[in-house]
């Protein structure tokens, strides 16, 4: 599986974002799927993941409400809505796959990975 985020930009606080990720691969369709950050001097860490059917998913506490995590499997696409920006959202943002969903868990678990794409949020 090879993945491609895109999506990202400035928005200022209480703005909105929806990064894509666009997969390819022929399994692709059966894979869980996650959307990490990473910002400055920390950990990269999970965000949000969806099943592969998309019938499941699970947040960070810190985005619940905020973020909804989606899949169009026909399209080979993962997206992440942001509503609600605030400064504390900016980082890289990254899309990432794996066979078996799980509740979101750490990188580690992660097999495939697409470049970063940098979200900025301005007070």
């Amino acid at each position: 599986v090879q993945l491609q985020a895109s999506g990202g930009g400035l928005v200022q606080a209480g703005g909105s974002l929806r990064l894509a990720c666009a997969a390819s691969g022929p399994t692709f369709s059966t894979y869980a799927m996650a959307w990490f950050r990473q910002s400055l001097g920390r950990e990269r860490e999970p965000v949000a993941a969806i099943s592969w059917s998309g019938g499941s998913t699970d947040y960070t506490d810190s985005v619940k409400g905020r973020f909804t995590i989606s899949r169009d499997n026909a399209k080979n696409m993962v997206y992440l809505q942001m509503d609600d920006l605030k400064p504390e959202d900016t980082a890289v943002y990254y899309c990432a796959s794996k066979k078996y969903y799980s509740n979101i868990s750490g990188a580690p678990n992660y097999q495939y990975w697409g470049q970063g794409t940098l979200v900025t949020v301005s007070s």
